[in-house]
């Protein structure tokens, strides 16, 4: 059962990144199933840092921007918000060069609140980071 709004694609979401950290960080929206939402990430010298590797700051930039968008996709945007409250991750595996990817599954969706599990990987398959967000839903004023 699909729990993103109906008139959310992914050429809807890539509109909302120019001029932004997204773009910035060159983070692509890739995919949008019926229960997740995935974005890849290079790995180059706007996401590494001094040792040469994936910066854990950029893992968490992409966590934070795919469980935002992700709850931001399954509430009614003209009267609510979704607003970050909690982030944490686990750095698993360092990664030196190419893509990672970030995939955000919801481990609970609720009036009040979402959380959100995003898993990073490699273009291997390997887990390079797991985090989970917790968000807020706000009323508009």
């Amino acid at each position: 059962m699909p729990i993103f709004n109906p008139d959310v694609t992914l050429q809807n979401i890539q509109r909302l990144s120019p001029g932004t950290l997204v773009e910035h960080l060159g983070i692509e929206f890739v995919e949008l199933g019926q229960d997740f939402i995935r974005a890849k990430m290079p790995v180059d010298g706007r996401t590494r840092q001094p040792m040469g590797l994936l910066h854990g700051g950029a893992s968490v930039a992409l966590a934070e921007t795919l469980g935002s968008v992700a709850a931001n996709c399954c509430i009614d945007n003209k009267i609510q918000a979704c607003v970050g409250l909690e982030i944490n991750a686990n750095h698993i595996k360092s990664v030196r060069d190419g893509f990672v990817v970030g995939t955000a599954r919801p481990i609970h969706i609720g009036k009040r609140t979402h959380v959100w599990e995003i898993k990073i990987e490699n273009e291997s398959g390997d887990l390079v980071c797991i985090s989970r967000i917790t968000m807020a839903i706000i009323d508009k004023r």
